[in-house]
């Protein structure tokens, strides 16, 4: 299989497939979104009285079309440089402009889109659907979620701020919505419903995006930081890759989408302070399943397997312990002889997902006591959480 960003490249460059392979393993570095106070929130009021949702009724695509295709932008980047990871850049030939689309969240002009639209640019200029092309600063930007924040200075008449919806409250086969700029076609409208939920793609630094939602609706290069609307005309995620096939570069029917809690979280904090901070443990691990449990004679059936612990990290400085021996039960390979997490400050941990969520819960520097099971023997440690690193790596 292959992942894509969403990204698209005018003047005949070929889009480029630079994701990396989706994290649907196990085995994961843990390191959650840090989970402030401080919360975003798009109410009916904040935004045009045209884009209220209409109460409890499901809105069709025309109508969600219209009240929210002029909140959609067209993002334009232009850049001479190489990525921060160090690869060429993804907007190919130097000075050529890539194109990606975002949408308005208030009327001060704050625009989200995806943080790989504007990894690396220059300059960045944004479109209104009047065609009043502006140039926009770049507030902050957040690589672990894929998501940037933008300003442009114009008009609160010319602004239409999208509202943000509750993506916990999301179920498959609820009917979506795309709007994008897809291969540099404005404000293109596609519609499907939601796939799937839950899935976990990567980031462009390489660490993972949790609860990401899986929608048929046809996205592609340009799409990219453009909004997924739910049929009441609220943004419930931000279209940021696809699925591709082994060779494959446009839409096969699988595209994935940043939820919008998780985009509330993240501008918040750059609204705030310009930048996001991550909670960090420093461990990689993954869940006891049954199998593992009898073979082995675990002294526990649920729990996270500690597999490796990161050097420096709070996890390493409070002692944890990972494993050494490989074994494969079932077809799946475990790394076992180290700790056994089965509590995080208070709350059972079951699953590598319940983990990252309890990491995330928190902020760099919170203190947290962890049950663990050591040499069959129950105990607990108390570990201070880092920062994220830039990458897993450090």
């Amino acid at each position: 299989m292959s992942f894509a960003p969403l990204r698209a490249v005018v003047a005949l460059v070929a889009s480029a497939v630079l994701g990396g392979a989706v994290a649907v393993g196990a085995v994961a570095a843990l390191g959650g979104l840090d989970g402030g106070t401080t919360v975003v929130t798009e109410t009916p009021s904040a935004a045009s009285p045209g884009l209220a949702p209409r109460s409890g009724a499901a809105m069709t695509v025309h109508e969600i079309y219209e009240r929210a295709a002029s909140g959609v932008v067209r993002v334009n980047a232009t850049s001479n440089s190489t990525s921060s990871s160090g690869t060429p850049s993804p907007f190919g030939a130097q000075g050529v402009s890539a194109l990606g689309s975002g949408f308005v969240i208030d009327k001060t002009g704050h625009i989200v889109t995806n943080y790989h639209v504007v990894e690396v640019a220059d300059e960045v200029t944004v479109s209104f659907s009047n065609r009043d092309t502006v140039k926009a600063e770049v507030v902050g930007t957040d690589p672990s979620s894929d998501l940037a924040v933008l300003r442009v200075q114009t008009a609160a008449s010319a602004l239409t701020p999208l509202p943000l919806g509750n993506s916990d409250n999301v179920q498959v086969g609820d009917p979506v919505v795309a709007i994008g700029n897809p291969f540099g076609l404005d404000r293109t409208v596609t519609a499907g419903i939601v796939s799937a939920l839950q899935r976990l793609i990567t980031a462009p630094n390489q660490f993972t995006i949790d609860h990401v939602i899986q929608t048929d609706a046809p996205i592609n290069h340009g799409n990219s930081g453009g909004p997924l609307i739910n049929a009441r005309g609220q943004v419930i995620g931000v279209n940021t890759q696809i699925e591709t096939g082994d060779s494959a570069t446009g839409n096969v029917g699988i595209g994935f989408s940043v939820p919008s809690n998780t985009v509330k979280d993240v501008v918040a904090q750059i609204l705030k302070t310009g930048r996001v901070e991550h909670a960090y443990l420093g461990i990689s691990g993954q869940a006891v399943t049954p199998d593992v449990a009898e073979t082995y004679n675990l002294p526990v059936k649920a729990g996270v397997l500690v597999g490796s612990v990161t050097s420096g990290s709070g996890a390493d400085k409070g002692g944890l312990k990972g494993g050494a021996r490989q074994v494969v039960v079932a077809g799946d390979t475990f790394v076992l002889g180290g700790d056994i997490i089965v509590s995080f400050d208070g709350h059972k941990i079951s699953s590598i997902e319940e983990l990252r969520d309890a990491v995330a819960s928190h902020s760099p520097g919170d203190k947290v006591e962890l049950v663990i099971y050591r040499d069959a023997h129950k105990t607990s440690v108390t570990v201070t959480l880092g920062r994220q690193p830039p990458s897993p790596q450090g």
